[in-house]
């Protein structure tokens, strides 16, 4: 029931974007917005400048999302040393506690946020469905929009592509 619940947001949050005219593509400055991280950090999205990062919207209870970490793992892995950035932002229904048990049983190594109120997914266009990501280039714009579990290959050349712009 879950998978057919997640399934529902995808749908719907693909049918808003595109009944606005947005394209998976964006230009548009990231939000200035403040993270929360379960390390005790703040970290703001201007604080992230000259780094390329991606935000994750996830929640525990989202299979895809589950599915992903691995492959947001590795890849975290591989481009931090060149100057890449993750937050991965649980969803405000998330509850905290599964969160951090999450992260500690995977060691996920990147930041990892909660949004206990809503207030970053409305920040970042209303987010709704899970998994969401935006990857923000070393000037602080949105240069895509993933709704749903990218391929590595592709978020790969996004990420070579971004990282190879010295800005």
């Amino acid at each position: 029931m879950e998978r057919f619940a997640q399934l529902i947001r995808i749908v719907a949050s693909a049918a808003s974007l595109l009944a606005a005219g947005c394209s998976t593509d964006e230009t548009s400055l990231a939000p200035e917005v403040r993270f929360a991280t379960l390390a005790g950090q703040t970290v703001a999205t201007s604080d992230l400048r000259g780094k390329v990062v991606l935000v994750n919207f996830w929640a525990t209870s989202c299979e895809v999302c589950v599915h992903e970490m691995p492959m947001m793992t590795e890849t975290y892995r591989k481009f931090a040393p060149r100057g890449y950035e993750m937050v991965a932002v649980a969803m405000s229904y998330d509850h905290p506690n599964l969160v951090a048990g999450y992260v500690q049983k995977q060691a996920l190594p990147f930041k990892v946020a909660l949004d206990l109120d809503g207030g970053l997914a409305r920040s970042w266009g209303n987010v709704q469905a899970t998994p969401t990501s935006f990857v923000v280039d070393r000037r602080g714009r949105i240069i895509k929009r993933y709704v749903g579990e990218p391929t590595a290959a592709e978020l790969n050349a996004v990420l070579e592509k971004a990282l190879a712009d010295p800005a």
